[in-house]
C-alpha cells in the first residue's frame, strides 16, 4: 500500500477540527450551533445530561477516525494489517463522503420545497456551504489517503 502522506496530513487535521467540534459542544458551547438547525440546535439550547453523553460520544468516535490515519504511518510488517487498514481508509472516506453528499442533494431539494425539513434559511445556507461540503472534504482526505500497491495485493 502507498501512502499519501499530504492527505493523511489533513486527514489528521481535518479529524482533530471534527471531533474538537463535538467537544466544544459538548462542553456548553454554542458558537456554530445554530448552523447546525432542526432538533439538534433546539436540543443544544438546554441539553438534557444524554443529550451531552451523546455529543461528547461522538466526539470520541470520531477521533477513532484519527487512529486509524496514525496507523497508516506505520511500516506495518504483517501485510494483512496494511490491506485492512486500506480497506478501512477508503471505506470511511466513501462513507462520510456519501453521507455529505446525500445531505447535501436532501437539503438542496428541501431549498426548492421539494422536500420538507424543519430547517430555517440560516442553517439551510450553512448547511449547504459548509457542513456537508466539510463532510465531503474529509471524505475526500481519508479516500485518498492510501493508495494500492499492486505486490501488496496478489
Amino acid at each position: 500500500m502507498q501512502r499519501n502522506y499530504w492527505f493523511i496530513a489533513f486527514g489528521i487535521v481535518w479529524t482533530i477540527i471534527f471531533s474538537g467540534m463535538s467537544f466544544y459542544w459538548a462542553m456548553g458551547g454554542l458558537l456554530g450551533v445554530r448552523s447546525l438547525g432542526g432538533v439538534i440546535y433546539e436540543m443544544s439550547l438546554s441539553p438534557s445530561p444524554s443529550f451531552l453523553r451523546i455529543v461528547w460520544l461522538t466526539g470520541f468516535i470520531k477521533l477513532l477516525g484519527l487512529l486509524v490515519l496514525l496507523m497508516l504511518l506505520i511500516q506495518w510488517k504483517k501485510p494483512t494489517v496494511t490491506k485492512i487498514l486500506y480497506y478501512v481508509a477508503k471505506f470511511a472516506g466513501a462513507l462520510l463522503f456519501f453521507y455529505g453528499f446525500l445531505n447535501f442533494v436532501t437539503i438542496t431539494l428541501s431549498a426548492f420545497n421539494i422536500l420538507d425539513f424543519d430547517l430555517d434559511s440560516y442553517a439551510t445556507f450553512w448547511r449547504l456551504i459548509f457542513w456537508e461540503p466539510f463532510w465531503m472534504i474529509g471524505g475526500v482526505f481519508y479516500f485518498f489517503s492510501t493508495k494500492r500497491n499492486k505486490s501488496l495485493f496478489n
